[in-house]
């Protein structure tokens, strides 16, 4: 395969390309959606939406987000038996179908084996800190960690500590964040994205709770399902999807390719095989234009998305300031199956304006056309988010390009920045 039709394949693969955009998607088609990726990364930035948000806007277009949260964090009984979302570990904190989550048992008991990555010193100071909280979460849940403290009394008394990186958790946080990676606690609701800890029996339909497939099973169909969602990927591409084991996703990769369920492929340029399933299909041409959150799946592998479009991305976040390049949350543009431009964005709901600090065309591309293009999906970004429109007041070679063109539809259309 060349290159071409591998990205073709791969941009088929997550959704895009197909028929045009028209009216609020339903609840169902959400629903699809998100089994056709698989997952949806969770993060807590907020610059411009957050991050579980914005793939199926990509894809779907503006579509009711109520929806989205229904279907993940119910808050009335009645949504809690039409829920298909759970949330665990997948690729970093996740949201997945309810379905998958026993395929990842496997997972919950590497965690309960390292149970020092999550608990640190906890279980020193209370020895009996994981029972305790399970039990008030079975009497009293959905609760946040903050409320379990006030159940328990321990407002005053949280003894936090650095558990790793920039977060300061108390003992019960560290028990809850625990108790949800071993499969004891899931995220009953949330609350200001706060999440609410439940029992994870009392989520989960009783005939999904109750599978527990074994270890090889998962792998293998782990390795399917981010095959289905790729279209054309290496082993480490299909690997990262849902981030396996190296050696056991390396068993399975060529378990499913003895059946006859991976088609080993070499794609032209790559230095490792590929493979795609009987079903990819690789499309002549792609069309369409989305906007690219930094953990879209289709560009959250750096590796897999340099290979994919000659495209090197990295997010702003967590880079210092000064040595950022193109800003702090930047978003790839896709249009007609290709990374033409990417955008630094913040919704800046003080002045409601979705806010433009810098725009960046990628070489060979038309200037004029992936302007107007992008001036168009951030009008529909825009007013998806609820604000009054598009201030491009930021750098960047594409700039003056697209500020021009975010007035040109504002005079066609009125009332916008």
């Amino acid at each position: 395969m060349s290159v071409a039709q591998a990205r073709r394949a791969a941009v088929a693969a997550q959704g895009f390309g197909g028929s045009a955009r028209r009216g609020q998607p339903a609840r169902r088609t959400i629903a699809t959606e998100v089994e056709r990726l698989g997952l949806l990364q969770l993060d807590s930035v907020n610059v411009a939406v957050r991050a579980h948000y914005a793939p199926l806007f990509s894809r779907l277009g503006p579509y009711d987000r109520d929806t989205l949260d229904a279907l993940a964090w119910p808050q009335k009984p009645a949504q809690a038996r039409r829920r298909t979302l759970v949330e665990f570990w997948v690729h970093e904190a996740s949201l997945l179908p309810v379905d998958e989550w026993p395929l990842f048992r496997w997972r919950m008991r590497d965690n309960a084996a390292k149970q020092g990555r999550w608990l640190g010193s906890a279980l020193e100071h209370r020895s009996d800190v994981l029972d305790v909280v399970t039990a008030v979460v079975a009497e009293h849940g959905p609760l946040e960690a903050g409320e379990i403290e006030k159940v328990l009394g321990d407002a005053g008394d949280r003894r936090a500590r650095a558990y790793g990186g920039w977060w300061q958790r108390s003992d019960i946080k560290v028990a809850c964040e625990h108790l949800f990676a071993i499969g004891e606690l899931t995220t009953g609701t949330r609350r200001g994205f706060r999440r609410a800890y439940e029992l994870t029996e009392r989520v989960l339909p009783p005939d999904v709770h109750a599978r527990d497939p074994a270890r090889d099973e998962s792998m293998r169909e782990l390795i399917r399902r981010a095959a289905r969602a790729l279209g054309v990927a290496t082993e480490p591409d299909l690997r990262d999807y849902y981030r396996l084991p190296p050696t056991e996703s390396q068993a399975a990769v060529a378990e499913l390719v003895d059946a006859g369920e991976l088609v080993p492929v070499q794609v032209e340029g790559w230095s490792a095989p590929a493979y795609r399933t009987p079903e990819t299909r690789v499309p002549r041409r792609i069309t369409g234009r989305a906007l690219l959150a930094p953990f879209d799946p289709l560009i959250w592998f750096r590796a897999r998305t340099l290979r994919l479009f000659d495209f090197h991305y990295r997010i702003g976040i967590y880079t210092p300031a000064e040595k950022r390049t193109h800003g702090y949350y930047v978003f790839p543009f896709l249009l007609d199956g290709r990374l033409v431009a990417r955008v630094d964005l913040k919704a800046d709901r003080a002045i409601g304006l979705l806010r433009v600090p810098g725009a960046y065309l990628e070489e060979g591309a038309p200037e004029s056309r992936v302007a107007a293009e992008l001036a168009a999906e951030l009008a529909t970004m825009a007013e998806w988010l609820g604000l009054d429109g598009v201030l491009v007041d930021g750098g960047g070679d594409l700039a003056p390009a697209l500020a021009h063109a975010v007035k040109a539809q504002a005079d066609n259309v009125g009332g916008w920045t």
